[in-house]
């Protein structure tokens, strides 16, 4: 079994690798530490910065995600600043400023870099697409889970418990992760 060393202290971002990666034979293992986050226009970059840098502290390889909410009727607010604006306004905010608009389609952007020693990082990215619901539901969860529908569904994330949730992920970026670390030589 090969050991991935995430680098997060998000218990979720944790659970999702492992629930993606250890059925195909990853054994995840975890760093807690900050990393610089860049002011960049896209998660990808913001992940392939982070990732580099903490494979050269570290100097081993890592896992470092990014991730973003991306709603179209904000033009894509709040985007990379998911963090932020969840700190900051969180589900409540987002559901006035989405007040009389139409468009309340929206998606999550996973953008999860790989990166060695000495390296460039290799980016995988997953798209996950939903809309805004109206009002905040659910107890299962955290953050925008209560205001987010996934695609072909009528109830938020957070109506949804852990493993049923991770379902809904896409799981596109695991997968191709899981291929590229197949292939590289110990």
């Amino acid at each position: 079994m090969k050991t991935i060393t995430y680098v997060t202290g998000n218990w979720a971002k944790i659970e999702s690798a492992k629930h993606a990666l250890e059925p195909l034979g990853f054994e995840i293992d975890n760093v807690k530490m900050e990393t610089p986050e860049i002011q960049a226009d896209d998660v990808v970059e913001v992940s392939k910065y982070s990732a580099k840098w903490a494979a050269e502290k570290l100097n081993k390889p890592v896992l470092k995600n990014d991730s973003g909410l991306f709603v179209n009727g904000l033009k894509g607010f709040p985007g990379v600043y998911s963090k932020y604006a969840d700190e900051t306004i969180g589900e409540d905010g987002l559901l006035k400023l989405m007040e009389g608009i139409e468009d309340r389609s929206a998606y999550f952007k996973e953008s999860i870099a790989y990166c060695e020693p000495g390296k460039e990082p290799v980016v995988f990215e997953g798209i996950t697409k939903g809309r805004i619901d109206t009002k905040k539901s659910g107890t299962y969860g955290w953050s925008w889970d209560f205001v987010f529908i996934p695609e072909g569904e009528d109830k938020t994330l957070g109506c949804f418990e852990d493993e049923e949730r991770w379902n809904f992920w896409s799981q596109d970026a695991y997968k191709e992760l899981a291929k590229y670390l197949e292939n590289i030589d110990e």
